[in-house]
């Protein structure tokens, strides 16, 4: 019985060792996939890799000193963020957007903005809006001298100072997800619209105001989702899309 009784501990050992092993393998799996799929998102966001630029499975294996499978799977993640695409006889390449595009896009933000914008409002302190009115503020102050970068990425601080109020983490998510591909979208067609700056300005003023008097929670949504709306309106008037 002893005897049974110490095979049966081996081989139950042997299975927990297996079992180890296999979770590690994967861990392993998943953290080379993650490195993958970071490195080359930064790489994209920051421009490294222009829209249009071709990702090379072989030739990124080389460079990363990762194997193709942790490669295609961070690929696959960047394909279904909107920041790459394949093309047919051509391959992954980093996505291409037009202008229609960035319409769409922004117009699904003004729906996802209004809501967040309005469910946020009422958790916001004074200091809370006073923060975001300075940065505001810095926008108007931009305007001097104009930097369209510059100016991106305040009002890009200027909104996520709102949302991080949002109490729906999946709704902040979204946003991010969103504004990120909007911001590489931009490297696609344009910096940003002529004379819209300054009344973008203008209108964050109106929503902190409605925020500050405790407005009705209907009409800063439909304030907010406004405001997004009109940067695709402008967009559309400075880049018409033919009709199909």
């Amino acid at each position: 019985m002893t005897g049974l009784a110490n095979t049966s501990g081996v081989r139950a050992e042997d299975e927990e060792n297996r079992v180890s092993a296999a979770r590690k393998q994967d861990q392993t799996k998943e953290s080379k996939a993650e490195f993958c799929y970071e490195l080359l998102r930064s790489r994209i966001l920051e421009g490294t890799y222009v829209p249009g630029y071709r990702l090379v499975i072989n030739q990124l294996a080389q460079e990363t000193g990762v194997s193709t499978i942790p490669l295609r799977e961070a690929l696959r993640r960047l394909q279904s963020d909107g920041l790459v695409e394949v093309v047919r006889n051509v391959g992954a390449r980093v996505a291409v957007f037009d202008a229609e595009q960035v319409e769409h896009t922004l117009q699904i933000l003004a729906r996802l903005e209004g809501y967040a914008t309005a469910i946020s409002a009422p958790l916001m302190t004074a200091a809370h809006i006073d923060a975001s009115r300075k940065i505001n503020d810095r926008m108007v102050e931009a305007l001097e001298e104009f930097d369209p970068t510059a100016f991106t990425a305040l009002n890009r601080e200027f909104h996520f100072s709102i949302y991080e109020h949002c109490p729906d983490a999946h709704l902040r998510s979204l946003l991010e997800a969103e504004w990120t591909r909007l911001d590489h979208m931009r490297r696609s067609t344009f910096s940003y619209v002529p004379g819209r700056a300054r009344r973008s300005v203008v209108e964050h003023g109106h929503i902190l105001d409605l925020i500050t008097g405790g407005g009705d929670p209907a009409e800063i949504e439909r304030i907010a989702c406004a405001h997004k709306n009109a940067t695709a309106d402008a967009l559309h008037s400075a880049h018409p899309v033919p009709h199909k």
